[in-house]
Formats: structure tokens, sequence, C-alpha cells
């Protein structure tokens, strides 16, 4: 596919929503203007990439209202990325047109210009900030794949089966207060890892995984 093979299409789009249409006016692929209204501005590009989305931000150094216009993707195209895709062009303020040609030719707005106003996700972000302030040191190397990463949940269940080991069947209590762990208990009751087991009401010990656990810490 040619990038002209989208210019139609998305010339009849706009002049039936009343826009006046010319190509390559300058270096903007599209310009439509309607009235006394500012001039929208369309990009074609046969695929939807970073060159697409520079030139969409370039174009708004002149205009406010840029659109990104791309084919109709398949399985394989950008449909896979969509809801990022999506993300990426509302925060940059950049519209989004998918383009049919062939027999079913169309335009489909997937999303338009406007300035961004980003919802803020708060308890997200308070999860994340409270993990910073638990978590031990700096454990974890950034960018690393493919390894556990160390977490304060994970060094707070470290530290409860060291305790174990060393003490033997403990009220989950008392681990809380002796490791300075408020939520012992909920970790104990859970166990995540499958290193703690209960022997009575309220008293844990460590499981053969826990222990083993502990003997390969301290082999390290």
């Amino acid at each position: 596919m040619r990038e002209s093979e989208l210019y139609a299409p998305v010339k009849a789009y706009l002049e039936a929503q009343g826009y006046e249409v010319k190509a390559e006016i300058g270096d903007c692929d599209v310009m439509a203007v309607r009235g006394e209204e500012p001039p929208l501005i369309v990009e074609l590009k046969t695929t939807l990439s970073l060159q697409l989305v520079m030139q969409g931000v370039q174009r708004q150094t002149l205009f406010d209202h840029v659109y990104l216009a791309v084919p109709v993707s398949g399985e394989r195209g950008w449909k896979l990325k969509y809801r990022d895709i999506v993300a990426l062009c509302r925060r940059l303020g950049l519209g989004l047109l998918a383009v049919r040609t062939g027999r079913k030719v169309g335009v489909e707005a997937h999303l338009d210009p406007g300035p961004y106003a980003p919802r803020k996700r708060n308890r997200r972000a308070g999860r994340l900030l409270r993990e910073f302030e638990r978590r031990v040191g700096d454990p974890n190397t950034g960018g690393v794949t493919g390894v556990k990463r160390m977490t304060a949940y994970r060094q707070d269940a470290i530290r409860l089966a060291l305790h174990l080991a060393e003490h033997g069947p403990t009220k989950a209590s008392d681990l809380a207060k002796a490791m300075e762990v408020p939520r012992a208990g909920d970790m104990l009751r859970a166990d995540h890892y499958g290193w703690f087991e209960r022997v009575e009401r309220g008293v844990y010990r460590l499981t053969p995984n826990g222990a083993a656990e502990v003997v390969r810490r301290a082999a390290e």
C-alpha cells in the first residue's frame, strides 16, 4: 500500500463533515478548513510508527488539531497494542484515524485531538510509594529480566523465616513484635511462598521449603 491510497478516503471523510480539503500544503500531508474554525491537519502513513508520531508532534507546533491516519490494522498490526497506542496519542493530544481501503472504503475516528488531562491513579501510586519505603536497601538491578525481584514483602517473609529457623514455632504476634513486621499474621496465614505452616492457633513454624530457603540464603 502507498500513502497516496489513504488520501481519497480521508478527503471524502472530511468533506462529508463540511471541510474543504487540500493535499501537500507545505510539509502537511492534508490540510482541511471549515469556515472560521482553526485548520485541521492529517498526517498519512501506511504503518503506525515513531516517525509518524514525531511528524504529528511537529505539526502541533503549527496547529492544534492534528490527526494521524493509518490503514485499519489486522490481527498482527497495531491492533495488538491498540490501548497503548490510543493512550500515547491521547497523552500527546493527537487524533487517530483508521482508514479502510479496497471494497469497503471508509474512515473511523478512534480518537480526536485534545488537551491531555491525566487521571492520577492515586491508589497504585500509594502502593508504589509504600513499597519504596518498606524495601530495605536496593537489592535489585534495574533493567534485569528473567529473575525474581526482591520485594519488601519477600524481605519481610525472609526475616520471619530466619526467626523461625532460630527460635522454632512462634506466635504470630510475637513474630510481629520481634521482627517489626506488623503484617506478620496475615503473611503467615497466606503463606505465599510455601514457607510457613500452622502448628496450633496463632503459632507457626517453618515448612521444609522454608527451611531450604534459609539454608540457601545462608550459603549466599
